[in-house]
């Protein structure tokens, strides 16, 4: 047995069911949550419909633009493609959960505003998730692999030299830290 049922229609022929909602179970934003969803809720609506953690974009809804990238277990997703039941018992980061408790930006999202390597913004957050986690992975050595890395994430403006700039500034702090 699936997790379909068959149900009677009139006029004695059978239809298959939508199946129920599923239990999930994630850490958003350092804050464990728990959720009833239907198995088809993607990763991006889950934050922006069921949480409203609107800073998230929905660009193009097919994996193609990176406005809704996230990070999930401290790895780059699009979050338009994955879906939630798939990520039960993962930890989430948002733009919003990137900032301090005390609300001081990450220096990734203060290296933005530095560089003013933002401007109508709607990028903005998938750009510092997978700018933060590229870092995080090892891939921040040079101008080319950074593009090369953060190819995946489209800026409709063209603010390409500016969000170089703020990742290299960012990544430079970090390595300052980390000495």
């Amino acid at each position: 047995m699936n997790a379909f049922s068959e149900l009677d229609v009139a006029g004695g022929g059978t239809t298959t069911a939508l199946p129920g909602k599923s239990a999930v179970t994630l850490t958003i934003n350092g804050k464990e949550t728990r959720l009833e969803v239907a198995p088809w809720t993607t990763l991006l609506d889950l934050l922006r419909e069921y949480l409203d953690l609107t800073g998230t974009k929905k660009g193009c809804d097919h994996g193609q633009c990176g406005s809704c990238t996230v990070l999930v277990d401290g790895k780059r997703v699009n979050s338009c493609l994955t879906l939630a039941i798939m990520k039960d018992g993962c930890e989430i980061t948002t733009i919003e959960g990137l900032a301090g408790p005390d609300g001081a930006l990450h220096p990734m999202q203060q290296a933005f505003v530095d560089c003013d390597a933002f401007q109508c913004g709607y990028c903005t957050p998938g750009q510092i998730c997978s700018a933060v986690g590229m870092i995080r992975e090892g891939h921040a050595h040079s101008d080319d692999e950074i593009r090369e890395q953060m190819s995946g994430n489209l800026c409709r403006c063209g603010a390409y030299p500016n969000i170089l700039d703020a990742i290299k500034q960012a990544y430079a702090a970090t390595e300052k830290q980390a000495a």
